[in-house]
């Protein structure tokens, strides 16, 4: 068994869920404790039994709830040193025993499932993507990514499903209210992933048995799902693919996905 579910994603907030037979974890807890607690209550999981949360990078949001979540049920953390340090205000409230450090491109198990953890371009201490295995599947998660080059490409690879980020559209992003070096940074190298860049990559995974895949990290201000999906679903098509997609919420869980 191997099930996901996007229980909050966009940039007010971040937090996945990925459980198996035997183990349940959260990858990254960037809304509050209160907000992934309904949010898991909602799949009948009690927040007790989560066996740890897994953190990309140190941004607000991808660790906003962290400490308070750890501390209350006693989740143990993973995470690199470079984003550890970077993330003091949360690991300050954690039990330093509970507390793992990775390094990037490593592999590791938790409980029934195994993960990989590879680097991503984006303007934190050491932020990464993961892929996750059971029973001979892969999927991946990959968000916050400014370029996507040849070695991202590569981990995503062989996965039969990816949670991947279409953060903004060029054209909104062009004329939104934010000031020019915030719309330079997320354009830039270290920033953000576009629509079409997404789709791009997907089309190009499908070639690698890709099954499903589900745009997640939408910018609030400088994208639409509907028009995510429309920018995405082009790219597809005009590679001749067919594919299962969806649109991760930014408010709500979304439904479990089995594999």
């Amino acid at each position: 068994m191997l099930n996901f579910c996007s229980l909050y994603s966009g940039s007010s907030g971040n937090s996945l869920f990925v459980e198996s037979e035997n183990t349940k974890v959260l990858i990254d807890c960037g809304v509050s404790c209160k907000k992934v607690e309904e949010a898991l209550a909602l799949l009948d999981v009690d927040p007790t039994s989560i066996d740890a949360v897994l953190v990309t990078h140190e941004h607000s949001d991808h660790v906003k709830g962290l400490g308070t979540f750890s501390k209350k049920f006693g989740v143990p953390i993973y995470a690199n040193a470079e984003t550890l340090d970077g993330m003091e205000a949360q690991t300050s409230k954690i039990n330093p025993d509970i507390i793992h450090k990775f390094k990037v491109r490593d592999k590791f198990c938790i409980g029934d499932l195994e993960f990989k953890s590879f680097s991503i371009s984006h303007d934190a201490a050491n932020p990464c993507g993961f892929n996750v295995f059971k029973d001979n599947k892969k999927i991946s998660i990959a968000t916050d990514i400014g370029t996507m080059d040849a070695k991202t490409i590569k981990n995503l690879e062989d996965s039969i499903f990816v949670l991947l980020e279409a953060n903004y559209d060029p054209n909104i992003l062009k004329y939104s209210p934010y000031p020019y070096l915030l719309k330079r940074r997320i354009a830039g190298p270290t920033g953000h992933l576009p629509n079409e860049d997404a789709g791009k990559t997907i089309s190009h995974l499908l070639n690698s048995g890709l099954q499903s895949a589900m745009l997640g990290h939408l910018s609030k201000e400088n994208n639409f799902p509907e028009l995510a999906y429309k920018t995405v679903a082009e790219e597809i098509i005009s590679s001749n693919h067919s594919i299962d997609l969806s649109v991760a919420s930014r408010t709500e869980p979304g439904k479990l996905i089995k594999f």
